[in-house]
C-alpha cells in the first residue's frame, strides 16, 4: 500500500542534483538525463515513471556508477549518498559500497544473472566480497535469504543454474541477492515488468515487507502507474531526460498538474472500470534525445501548447496543490501552462469517452442449451469458430542420438470455446498456462493431438497442404513483438504484400494498391511503404504487423500480447486502432494478455485458462463484477489499480508457489495446489480426488470448480477476516 507520509521526516539518504549524462550516437550526442534533481530519504519509498527512452534507467544506473565508461560522459552534477559524492569516488571504493550499502534489482534477471555460476555461488560471491566470512558462513547467509524470499528447499537451490528456474523464481533470487547484506538504498528497475501478476504480486509485496524490515530507502523505476500507486510515497515523472512533475504519490495521481502526467494516467485502461469506446492515447511519440531543440520537449505532443512553450524550456517549480491533506512535499511541475486543478479532478481535459460498452452483452441469451464444455455465444451473432476438446502436446524426449520419448506437455488438454463474428474473446492465465498455445493451434501453426476446429463450417484440425492454406487466408495473427516478426532486410512494402503473394494475388498493380490502402488503414504515413523496420518505434512497427494481418482480409485475428511490450501511450494507440478496425470490418479477435485491464478494455467476453484448460468463461462485465474460480478472483486480486486511495484499503489474495508442470499436473482439480478458497473449506477431498468438470453457473457462465458457488463475495469476506492468504497492499 502507498505508505502515509511521516510528520517528521527522516534524514536525506540520497541527494541527486543537477545530474547530467551524454551518449555519442552517430546522430549526435544523446541527452539521456538533463538535469535531474531529487532527494531520497532513509525508509521511502520513491517512483519513477514515464516512457522508454525518458532517461529513468540510466538515472539509477548513473547513482550506481554501472554506465559504460567508454563514451558515456557525465557532463553535470553530484550524486550524494550519505553527504559522499558517489562520482567523486574511486573505482575500488564505489565498489566496496556497490552490493553492501547500495544495491540494485534489474529488469530481466535471466540476463542479469551469470549463466555458468550456480544461484549459490553468485549469492556466496556477495558476501565474501565485502564480509569476513567463509564460504560456507557465506553459503548458510544465502540459504537464510532464499528462504526469507520464499524460495522452496533453499539449501538444495543452491546449486541449481539461474536457467533452471522459472521467471518469478529467477527474480526472486536478484532480490536475495541485492538485499543479502540490508544495503540503505535499493534501485529497482522494473523489478516485475517481465513477470505474471500472481508473481508480481509476490515479487511486490517481498521487497515492500523486506525494506520495511531493514528500513531501507527504494526508488522504483517501472512505466506501470499501477505498481507506483501502490509501493510509493512520493513520485517523479520523467519525459526526454528530465523530471517534468514530482509530488507524493496521492497528491499527483488526485491532481496531475503537468499535461504528460495527465496523459499518462488518461491512457491507462482500468481494472476497476468498464470498456470505453476510446482511451485517450497522447498523441505522437518521444523526441530524438539527440535532436533536442529550445522549448519544452514535450510541446509536439502537448494539448496546452503555446508560443512560449515552443520557445522557452520551462524549469521545474513549485505550484500549488490547495488544501491536499497529503502535501508533505512541494509538487513541483515543469510547464508554462499547467493543467487548472478544476481540470484535472474532475477530467475536464480531453479524454477517452466513459461510455460503458458492457450492460447489453450480459442479457444476451446463449443459442443452445450447453452441456458440460459449451460456450454460450449471442444470438444475434454469427458463430465464426467452434473449438470442440482441443488438445495439444509436445513431447519430452532424451537422448542425442537415439531420442526415445519419456513424456509429454499436456499444453492444451481439452479447451473448448465458441467466437462469433465481431466478437473479441479474451484469453487470461499465467505464463505456461497454454493461452499462445491455444492460438497457434486454431492458426495450425502446433498440430493437434484431438479435438475440432471448426472455422465457417470447415474442420481445420483435419486439413493439411493447400487445403490447410486456403482455410487460414481468413484467420490471421498480430505478434507480441513487433520488431522480431518483421523481415529486418525487407522493406515494410515488401511485408504486408508478402501474404498476398503467399495467397495468389499476381498482379503487382493490386498488390501496391492494397499495400496503400492498409498503411493508412493503420495510421501510418505512405512514405513509410520504402522503409525498413528498424527505422520505426515500437508503436509503429506494430502498426505494420496489424496492416500485415488484415492483409488478406481476415475475419478472426488471434492477437498474442499485442500491446505488453509498448509503452501505455503507445498501448492506449494500438488498443484504439484494433478496436476502430473491429467496427469497420467486423473482426473477431481472439485476445491473449496478461493484464487484466487491457483485457477488460477489448473483450465482450474472459476465458481463464490454468495448466492448459479453461477454468472460467464468462461476459465481460459478470466476470470482473464477481469472478467465481478462486484462481479467477486471485488474478483479479493481484492486479494494481492506478489509484493510491484505493491501493491503501485493497487487499490482495497471494498464491503461493508457481504454477505446477504440465507434464505432471496435480491430480484432481489443477488449481488445488494453490487454492486459497480450498484450504478456506478446510481442505475437502473432492479438490484432489476429482476433476472438475465446467459446468454452467448462470446462462452466461462456466466455471470448473467443485465449490464455485462458495467463491462469493461472503465467502471471501470470511477468508478475509481471517487473513488466510491475504495480504495487504
Amino acid at each position: 500500500m502507498t505508505a502515509p507520509e511521516s510528520s517528521t521526516p527522516s534524514p536525506i539518504l540520497l541527494k541527486v542534483a543537477d545530474l547530467r549524462v551524454r551518449f555519442p550516437s552517430e546522430a549526435g550526442v544523446v541527452k539521456a538525463v538533463n538535469g535531474v534533481s531529487f532527494d531520497l530519504q532513509s525508509g521511502e519509498t520513491l517512483g519513477v515513471v514515464g516512457e522508454s527512452g525518458c532517461g529513468k534507467t540510466v538515472t539509477g544506473l548513473s547513482i550506481m556508477r554501472l554506465l559504460p565508461e567508454r563514451g558515456t560522459r557525465i557532463d553535470a552534477g553530484r550524486i550524494l549518498f550519505r553527504g559522499e559524492d558517489l562520482l567523486r569516488l574511486a573505482r575500488s571504493d564505489m565498489q566496496k559500497l556497490r552490493g553492501k550499502e547500495l544495491s540494485m534489482i534489474f529488469q530481466d534477471p535471466m540476463t542479469s544473472l551469470n549463466p555458468v555460476l550456480t544461484i549459490g555461488e553468485q549469492l556466496s560471491e556477495v558476501v565474501v566480497s565485502h564480509e569476513q566470512m567463509t564460504w560456507h558462513q557465506a553459503d548458510e547467509l544465502a540459504v537464510e535469504m532464499l528462504n526469507t524470499v520464499g524460495i522452496p528447499s533453499a539449501r538444495r537451490q543452491l546449486q541449481t543454474y539461474p536457467h533452471q528456474l522459472s521467471g518469478g523464481m529467477r527474480q526472486r533470487v536478484m532480490i536475495a541477492m541485492a538485499l543479502l547484506l540490508k544495503p540503505k538504498l535499493l534501485i529497482a528497475d522494473e523489478p516485475s515488468t517481465a513477470l505474471d501478476v500472481t508473481i508480481q504480486a509476490q515479487i511486490l509485496e517481498l521487497i515492500r515487507d523486506l525494506t520495511s524490515r531493514t528500513g531501507s530507502a527504494v526508488m522504483l523505476i517501472t512505466h506501470d502507474m499501477g505498481v507506483v500507486a501502490g509501493m510509493t510515497q512520493r513520485v517523479l515523472v520523467m519525459y526526454a531526460g528530465r523530471v517534468v512533475e514530482s509530488g507524493t504519490t496521492v497528491d499527483l495521481f488526485s491532481n496531475p498538474r503537468h499535461p504528460y502526467t495527465l496523459g499518462l494516467l488518461q491512457s491507462i485502461p482500468r481494472l476497476d472500470r468498464g470498456r470505453t469506446r476510446d482511451l485517450a492515447a497522447i498523441p505522437g511519440a518521444p523526441p530524438d534525445l539527440a535532436r533536442l531543440g529550445g522549448g519544452c520537449p514535450f510541446a509536439p505532443r502537448c494539448t496546452r501548447v503555446s508560443e512560449r512553450c515552443i520557445s522557452e524550456d520551462p524549469p521545474l517549480s513549485p505550484i500549488d496543490s490547495g488544501d491536499s491533506p497529503h502535501r508533505a512535499a512541494a509538487h513541483m511541475v515543469a510547464c508554462w501552462n499547467p493543467v487548472p486543478m478544476a481540470s484535472a479532478l474532475r477530467g475536464s481535459e480531453p479524454a477517452a469517452q466513459s461510455i460503458d460498452l458492457e450492460p447489453s452483452l450480459s442479457s444476451v441469451a446463449p443459442t443452445f442449451t450447453p452441456g458440460p464444455t459449451s460456450d454460450p455465444v449471442s444470438s444475434e451473432q454469427d458463430l465464426l469458430l467452434s473449438v470442440r476438446d482441443l488438445r495439444v502436446s509436445f513431447p519430452i524426449t532424451r537422448g542425442l542420438l537415439f531420442a526415445r520419448q519419456v513424456g509429454e506437455v499436456k499444453a492444451v488438454d481439452g479447451v473448448s470455446l465458441d467466437l462469433a463474428s465481431g466478437e473479441t474473446l479474451g484469453i487470461v492465465g499465467e505464463s505456461g498456462c497454454g493461452k499462445s498455445t491455444l492460438g497457434r493451434s486454431i492458426l495450425r501453426l502446433h498440430r493437434p493431438a484431438g479435438g475440432s476446429i471448426v472455422f465457417e463450417g470447415r474442420d481445420l484440425a483435419n486439413l493439411e497442404g493447400r487445403a490447410l492454406r486456403r482455410g487460414r487466408r481468413e484467420i490471421q495473427m498480430i505478434f507480441q513483438d513487433p520488431y522480431s516478426s518483421l523481415n529486418p532486410r525487407m522493406t515494410i512494402g515488401e511485408i504486408i504484400q508478402e501474404p498476398l503473394l503467399a495467397h495468389g494475388v499476381r498482379s503487382g498493380a493490386e498488390r501496391r494498391r492494397r499495400v496503400g490502402e492498409l498503411v493508412n488503414v493503420v495510421g501510418l504515413s505512405s512514405s513509410a511503404i520504402s522503409r525498413y523496420p528498424h527505422e520505426f518505434s515500437g508503436g509503429q512497427r506494430q502498426r505494420v504487423g496489424i496492416a500485415r494481418a488484415l492483409a488478406l482480409r481476415p475475419r478472426l485475428i488471434v492477437a498474442d500480447e499485442p500491446v505488453s511490450a509498448l509503452d501505455v501511450s503507445i498501448q492506449a494507440q494500438i488498443l484504439n486502432l484494433l478496436q476502430q478496425l473491429q467496427q469497420e470490418f467486423q473482426l473477431a479477435y481472439l485476445f491473449i494478455a496478461h493484464n487484466l485491464a487491457v483485457v477488460r478494455q477489448v473483450s465482450n467476453r474472459i476465458g481463464v485458462m490454468y495448466l492448459g484448460q479453461i477454468v472460467e468463461l464468462a461476459n465481460s462485465k459478470e466476470f470482473y463484477l464477481q469472478p467465481l474460480h478462486p484462481y479467477s478472483l486471485a488474478l483479479i486480486s493481484a492486479a494494481p489499480i492506478p489509484d493510491p486511495i484505493i491501493e491503501l484499503e485493497r487487499r490482495r489474495i497471494i498464491l503461493s508457489g508457481d504454477v505446477p508442470s504440465a507434464s505432471d499436473p496435480p491430480s484432481g482439480c489443477r488449481f488445488h495446489t494453490r487454492c486459497w478458497l480450498r484450504e478456506a473449506l478446510g481442505n475437502p477431498p473432492a479438490c484432489t480426488e476429482e476433476q472438475p468438470a465446467l459446468r454452467q453457473i448462470t446462462p452466461t457462465r462456466l466455471v470448473a470448480c467443485h465449490f464455485a458457488e462458495k467463491s462469493d463475495a461472503s465467502a471471501t469476506n470470511a477468508i478475509r477476516s481471517s487473513r488466510v492468504s491475504l495480504a495487504s497492499t
